[in-house]
């Protein structure tokens, strides 16, 4: 994990994220999961975060991401969420025969430095559990 640096402040702010489906349909596989995956990393470039560790399971998405102090928490999840959620439904369209491709719930965890190894560890192990 690396330390940010400006002429103020050294800040080092990671979320652990996940979220699901509607319904917790396990509908991300295959094709819809590699989109997911690229448009996760095309939000964290656009918005100058980095993805430090990520899996995508057939019905719900870990992400831990490190993001800068002035971008609000709940925004971070919106971002992935908006965006996911507004490609893939128009480039599937099974997803838009449902209401909505997320629930409007999601969980959000900070991490420092002494427990971000721990959560990557717990996020990359995810495939072991199921």
């Amino acid at each position: 994990m690396e330390y940010t640096h400006n002429n103020k402040s050294v800040i080092l702010i990671n979320y652990h994220i996940v979220f699901c489906p509607k319904y917790r349909r396990k509908l991300l596989v295959g094709a819809v999961k590699k989109r997911l995956e690229e448009l996760m990393k095309d939000v964290a470039r656009d918005n100058g975060w980095e993805i430090i560790s990520r899996e995508v399971m057939p019905d719900h998405v870990h992400l831990f991401v490190s993001a800068d102090p002035n971008t609000r928490p709940h925004i971070v999840v919106k971002r992935f969420k908006g965006r996911s959620s507004r490609y893939l439904r128009n480039e599937f369209p099974d997803l838009r025969k449902m209401p909505t491709l997320w629930t409007r719930s999601y969980f959000l965890s900070t991490a420092g430095n002494i427990s971000s190894a721990t959560v990557q560890k717990y996020i990359e192990l995810q495939w072991a559990k199921a």
